[in-house]
């Protein structure tokens, strides 16, 4: 028997770019133990470019920054669902263009949109599918392994994840009134995925990461899914209002000797040595 119990539950799944992407490895999790995915994407183009990836799937369309489309999308999902068992929201952005890297020089509509579509999307989407979620139903974000770790370069996505996390326990807790649906985070440690390639600087830090973990290895996305699929099962029913934070024991390893080694000797440590 399958452990997860996850065979032909419906999960909506929002926020895939490409097969590197968090959405992506959770929805393959998803689909080889038998769940049913729903799929939205951010616009006619995402979709048109997932056409061969995600072939013989069903695609709805929607950019989270606009609430008719976040209603539209309920709407066209409850013509073919009486209920969905859960929710995957993998979704968020920051606008480095015209970024500095100092965090107080940052534009009030580049922060309050980041904010917005990283944050403030799971609280809409939660409301407008309250009524089609499934009475134990859970929902999932992505989020990160600390919002207090101050990276120049990421900048102002650290505070709306944290703002992310705090909507979570919110969530579930206003939810709470009337259902048993749960909300959960998985606080992912740094991946090698499109989106964080835009980051200014992510792939010196990513290098880094892939030191700083127990293993001195890197993260790899698929055990970031693992956990999410975790989550969105029933197996996990005592697990709400949390951020589980996934990075291979990175948080506990700033001080590893091999890393401290390097920073006063100038010697980037190898697994062999």
């Amino acid at each position: 028997m399958d452990f997860l119990n996850l065979q032909d539950k419906t999960i909506l799944v929002l926020g895939v770019a490409n097969k590197r992407s968090v959405a992506y490895h959770v929805a393959r999790t998803l689909e080889e133990v038998g769940a049913k995915v729903i799929y939205s994407v951010r616009s006619p183009e995402r979709k048109e470019s997932l056409a061969k990836l995600l072939a013989d799937r069903k695609i709805h369309v929607c950019d989270v920054e606009h609430q008719e489309q976040i209603d539209a999308l309920a709407s066209a999902i409850s013509k073919n669902h009486k209920q969905i068992d859960g929710i995957v929201h993998s979704i968020a952005f920051a606008n480095y263009e015209h970024f500095s890297g100092v965090f107080h020089e940052v534009s009030r509509k580049d922060f309050l949109q980041a904010v917005d579509v990283s944050c403030f999307s799971l609280i809409a989407v939660a409301n407008a599918f309250k009524s089609l979620l499934s009475e134990s139903a859970s929902v999932v974000t992505i989020s990160i392994s600390t919002t207090r770790m101050t990276v120049e370069s990421y900048g102002y996505m650290a505070p709306a994840k944290a703002a992310l996390d705090s909507s979570v326990a919110f969530l579930a807790k206003s939810f709470s009134q009337s259902s048993k649906v749960r909300f959960n985070a998985v606080g992912a440690g740094l991946l090698k995925t499109s989106a964080s390639a835009g980051i200014p600087g992510y792939v010196d830090n990513y290098l880094f990461a892939e030191q700083a973990t127990l293993r001195h290895e890197a993260l790899a996305t698929a055990e970031v899914a693992n956990v999410a699929a975790f989550l969105l099962s029933q197996r996990s029913s005592g697990i709400n209002a949390q951020t589980v934070v996934v990075d291979a024991g990175m948080e506990t390893n700033y001080f590893d000797e091999k890393i401290v080694k390097h920073a006063v000797s100038g010697l980037w440590p190898t697994n062999e040595s």
